[in-house]
């Protein structure tokens, strides 16, 4: 196997502009729209539970639209759909600036979602998945890097501009990062197209069929999958979209909290990386049922534990399960169902991951609302993570490569098929 030295300096330029693409995704994500929360709250004069409801509005719009935007990804080079992405969420982030009535800000929120959480990642993600094979593991968790960077460094930079010129004007500083700095350099960089190659060291699971999308949706196992894979994105968009709440309940310096980010950042980066070696030297499907233990962990602590301490812990466990889940999402569903349609199958997987986000922070910000004990809420979604992650090992046995399993391949060999294609 070549060094990962080897690795980066032949394909640096994928691996770079990916990184972008998911670092500037940031932009659209909850932890990064979050920081506004209280300046939009005292804007429009809404409670949490109202802002909630707004904001998972939103989130579900761009959900339902993923799944027919996300298809341009089979139909057109991926050079294309950057350019087209990164010019929208440029603009998303000048609407949130001006914005200046409710329909305004959710149209906002709407294209900061879908361009920034949804269109800005598939893309990153569905590249990376079709241009590397043996490799794909680890080139997944280099390029999910960017957005562990984006969280570990745009909140400061954020609040520090935002206390000098305000949260509305700090959205313009991302309209110039966009057009300034993303899109030349994504330019330059994906310019050419990728040819997955071989590595012998590392090619050693059975060949793969390419599933269309009407058949991965009558797949039992993509629905068990995904009831697991909805976990982390339910829970981190919870506690960010809230972390001013659960400050303020357990009296911690939201500064503090602040600084949680760079530990979460820091077991994220290294369990993204450990995640991408382990599964390019077992396969996706034996590393499935690790995600969700950090994950149910960390909401535990967040649960019972008051002390200040308390955010350090639960911000790295939230980052080990983070690291591993981001990686996954990359590298699972192209082992499992092929590449000629994953632009289209990954639209729907993140269309149900946004769908997860959207629904965190509204149906949490009503039980707020109506007095329900945030502490039991985290709780309760540790305790599903655990579930989940039983689920994911029952699935896991019956998927693992090498068993010969017709779930997994489908019922037939891809290399039996006439006319099959042997990928590397």
């Amino acid at each position: 196997m070549r060094t990962m030295g080897q690795f980066l300096a032949d394909n640096a330029r994928w691996l770079v502009g990916g990184f972008l693409l998911t670092f500037f995704s940031s932009f659209g994500q909850t932890f990064f729209i979050s920081l506004s929360n209280a300046g939009i709250r005292q804007s429009y004069g809404l409670s949490h539970g109202e802002f909630g409801g707004l904001y998972m509005l939103a989130t579900l719009g761009s959900a339902l639209t993923l799944p027919f935007l996300g298809r341009v990804l089979d139909r057109y080079r991926t050079i294309t759909v950057a350019v087209g992405t990164m010019i929208m969420l440029a603009l998303a982030t000048v609407f949130m600036g001006l914005s200046a009535s409710i329909p305004a800000l959710v149209l906002s929120l709407y294209l900061l979602r879908l361009f920034g959480q949804g269109m800005m990642t598939q893309t990153a993600l569905t590249a990376t998945g079709r241009w590397f094979s043996a490799n794909r593991g680890r080139a997944v968790s280099l390029v999910t890097l960017g957005q562990q960077t984006g969280e570990a460094l745009l909140p400061f930079l954020f609040v520090i501009v935002a206390g000098a010129i305000g949260w509305r004007a700090s959205w313009f500083t991302g309209t110039g990062a966009l057009l300034l700095v993303a899109l030349p350099v994504v330019t330059l960089l994906l310019r050419r197209d990728r040819v997955p190659q071989n590595d012998p060291a590392t090619v050693h699971r059975l060949p793969v069929r390419h599933w269309t999308l009407s058949e991965v949706l009558r797949d039992p196992k993509f629905y068990l999958i995904s009831a697991g894979v909805l976990a982390p994105p339910f829970v981190a968009t919870t506690i960010f979209f809230h972390q001013v709440y659960l400050t303020e309940l357990r009296g911690w310096p939201l500064t503090l909290f602040a600084g949680g980010f760079a530990v979460m950042s820091a077991a994220n980066v290294a369990f993204t990386l450990f995640a991408g070696w382990l599964i390019d030297r077992t396969s996706a499907a034996r590393v499935l049922p690790l995600f969700l233990l950090p994950l149910a962990a960390a909401c535990f602590v967040a649960a019972f534990v008051t002390a200040p301490w308390a955010i350090f812990v639960f911000m790295a466990l939230m980052g080990v399960s983070n690291g591993f889940s981001s990686t996954l999402s990359g590298a699972m569903w192209p082992e499992l169902y092929g590449t000629a349609h994953l632009g289209a199958i990954r639209s729907v997987v993140v269309a149900t991951m946004v769908f997860a986000s959207a629904a965190g922070p509204g149906l949490t910000g009503y039980l707020i609302d109506a007095g329900m004990d945030y502490g039991l809420q985290l709780a309760t979604m540790g305790l599903y993570a655990v579930v989940a992650a039983v689920g994911m090992w029952i699935v896991s046995v019956r998927i693992r490569p090498g068993r010969g399993d017709p779930w997994l391949l489908g019922g037939r060999r891809e290399a039996d098929r006439p006319g099959a294609i042997r990928r590397g």
